[in-house]
């Protein structure tokens, strides 16, 4: 049962009943910061992407209204130290090394942000400048993640993407000259790709060393061109072949494959994607940002003004916050299975109570369901996904998602 109440400048927040829960403690918080311009919109994109006019934006009106939106948004994370911050967007990359360098002041001056904060920024080949990314490097970036999808020229070209492979060798170069601390994104099960591109593009990527590989399996999803007008994919056997043989290779090459697209060398997983797959809590800045953050009886999430000059003008005025819910304890297990599901090791069952306030006894049903099917393992301290669970992902976490 729920109500919507306009309050403010028309704004529609919808008020849904929680349920009860009883959080012990709160989960680590992290800040996302989303930066909504890039140069072109690629056709497979479901982002909050917005193209650039001639590569013009306003870069210093969007600060202010990030700067607005987090000095609104403070009163709802007092007292909690921040551990990870990402920007991500969009291209955040197309920012000045000014503009960053103001943004992470000002984060620094409203928020106590640990010390050893992970700080990460997306970035696109195309958008590369040597001294800029050392300027980043300097302001306080420490991990730096490069939209790649692939070095083969022909993949880039269909993939709608502004560089090329020389561009994104050169980038790759960059970065690392910069950042110790480094992913690489690539996806695979492109138009008309074989598995012999496939592991060209891979073989590339493992060249560089990279500590961090995303390795996206390409899904055509709804409102996006390639959804409007499909591009000729390979079949499920051959996609299943390149997965395989990416499993494979990455173990050779001493990466540990931790969540369904994430491999890492040890100890250098991506603190903040894992709070998010822990079902931490994180607080979202900027247009169309997400945030979730729990209260000792209530999970509450939000969601920013998508288009940039609206949400520039609202957080102007106050209210950058276009939606915002509680979540029911009815929704909670599926919300946390979402995101913990997709983790390789699973989670210890003391992290269900703990960041749901809910007992086990709660999704019991359904947790003898899975292992029925063969697609979890569990004892009394944990629950995982079997090989079948990761193949078959989303049936597993639909046996969590309960009517209404």
């Amino acid at each position: 049962m729920s109500q919507a109440s306009t309050t403010g400048a028309g704004v529609i927040k919808a008020f849904t009943s929680p349920g009860s829960i009883r959080l012990t403690s709160l989960p680590p918080l992290a800040l996302y910061v989303h930066f909504p311009w890039c140069v072109r919109k690629c056709p497979y994109c479901d982002f909050n992407s917005h193209e650039s006019k001639g590569g013009a934006f306003p870069e210093d009106d969007y600060l202010d209204a990030l700067r607005s939106d987090l000095e609104q948004a403070l009163p709802l994370v007092w007292g909690r130290q921040v551990h990870t911050v990402f920007i991500g967007g969009g291209t955040p990359s197309l920012m000045s090394a000014k503009g960053l360098d103001r943004l992470l002041s000002d984060v620094r001056a409203l928020l106590p942000l640990d010390a050893d904060a992970e700080i990460t920024l997306e970035a696109n080949p195309g958008t590369f400048e040597a001294d800029k990314f050392a300027q980043f490097r300097a302001s306080g970036v420490n991990r730096l993640s490069v939209g790649i999808q692939s070095f083969n020229e022909t993949h880039l070209k269909a993939l709608g993407r502004i560089h090329d492979a020389a561009q994104a060798r050169h980038a790759v170069e960059v970065a690392a000259n910069t950042f110790d601390n480094l992913n690489l994104d690539l996806m695979f099960a492109l138009p008309k790709q074989t598995l012999a591109e496939c592991q060209a593009d891979i073989e590339t990527a493992l060249s560089f060393a990279p500590p961090h590989l995303s390795l996206y399996h390409l899904t055509l999803e709804p409102n996006t061109l390639f959804a409007k007008f499909p591009p000729p994919l390979p079949d499920d056997d051959s996609s299943a072949d390149m997965q395989d043989w990416i499993h494979e290779r990455t173990r050779e090459a001493g990466y540990e494959r931790y969540e369904v697209s994430a491999y890492a060398k040890p100890h250098r997983q991506s603190k903040h994607n894992l709070n998010y797959w822990r079902f931490g809590d994180y607080l979202g800045i900027g247009a169309g940002a997400h945030t979730k953050l729990s209260f000792p009886n209530r999970i509450l999430r939000q969601m920013r003004y998508k288009h940039p000059a609206t949400f520039i003008e609202e957080a102007r005025s106050g209210n950058a916050v276009q939606e915002e819910h509680e979540v029911g304890a009815r929704d909670l297990p599926f919300e946390f299975m979402l995101n913990a599901l997709r983790l390789v090791e699973g989670f210890p069952v003391h992290r269900f109570i703990e960041r749901t306030g809910l007992p086990m006894t709660s999704i019991e049903p359904a947790l003898q369901e899975a292992e029925r099917r063969g697609l979890i393992t569990r004892d009394y301290e944990k629950i995982a996904p079997t090989p079948l669970g990761q193949a078959f992902l989303n049936d597993l976490q639909e046996l969590f998602l309960k009517d209404s």
